[in-house]
C-alpha cells in the first residue's frame, strides 16, 4: 500500500508512508484494526477520533553518567540502534549535591518516534523483543495513565537483538510510553490488544 492508498483510507497527515513499502503494523491498522474499531465504536463517530497510535517515546535514564560521560555515549549509541534515529540527551534541571549532580549535566537520553519508524518499532517490540524478556508472563493491562497512554519498563536493553552484547556490557533499562489519540484507557487497551500487545490474561488480578 503506497501513500496515496493510505490517504484514501483516511489516514491522518502525521503518518509518513513510504511509496515502496508500508510497515506491517500500519497496514494491519488500516486494513483490519481501524475498520473493526469503527464498527465497534459506531460509524457515527468522528473518523479522526478513532483510536490510533500517535507516537512512542523511549527514555533511558543513566544515573551513573555523573561518573563517566562514556555511559551517556553508550546509551545514545544503543538507543540510536534500537529506534533507528538519534536521540536527544536529557540534562539535569537543577544541581543536587548529594547525588553529585550539577545543573545541565547529561543524565539520560530519549527519542520520540512517529509515523513509519513508530510502527516499525512497535512491530519489533511486540513480535521480537517482549518474547525475549526472561520469564515474561505478559504486561499489566492496567498500566495506563488515565489518558489512553501506556507505560512499560524494560530492565535490560539486550532484549533488542540488534545490539551487540560484546559492545553493550553494562545493563541498561528504559521506559517506553505508547501515546494514543484517545483519552480513554479502555479504548486504548482495545487498540493495543488488536495489535497483539501481550497483556496478561488475568486482568482482574493485575
Amino acid at each position: 500500500m503506497g501513500a496515496r492508498a493510505a490517504h484514501s483510507m483516511g489516514w491522518n497527515e502525521g503518518v509518513t508512508v513510504s511509496e515502496k513499502m508500508t510497515p506491517r503494523f500500519l497496514e494491519k491498522y488500516n486494513s483490519e484494526i481501524r475498520p473493526r474499531l469503527i464498527e465497534q465504536l459506531g460509524e457515527e463517530r468522528n473518523i479522526m477520533s478513532i483510536p490510533r497510535l500517535q507516537k512512542i517515546v523511549i527514555n533511558m535514564g543513566v544515573g551513573i553518567a555523573s561518573q563517566d560521560k562514556k555511559y551517556i555515549e553508550d546509551a545514545v549509541d544503543a538507543l540510536t540502534q534500537i529506534a533507528g534515529q538519534k536521540p536527544v540527551v536529557t540534562k539535569a534541571r537543577k544541581s543536587i549535591a548529594g547525588f553529585k549532580l550539577r545543573e545541565d549535566m547529561p543524565i539520560g537520553c530519549m527519542v520520540t518516534l512517529r509515523g513509519t519508524r513508530m510502527y516499525e518499532f512497535f512491530d519489533r517490540l511486540v513480535s521480537l523483543v517482549l518474547p525475549r524478556v526472561r520469564d515474561f508472563r505478559g504486561l499489566n493491562p492496567k498500566a495506563f495513565d488515565g489518558n489512553g497512554n501506556y507505560n512499560l519498563g524494560l530492565t535490560e536493553q539486550l532484549v533488542f537483538p540488534e545490539l551487540n552484547p560484546d559492545k553493550f556490557t553494562r545493563p541498561q533499562g528504559m521506559n517506553i510510553t505508547i501515546v494514543t489519540n484517545t483519552s480513554s484507557d479502555d479504548e486504548a487497551r482495545v487498540l493495543l490488544k488488536d495489535f497483539g500487545f501481550p497483556f496478561r490474561s488475568d486482568e482482574k488480578k493485575s
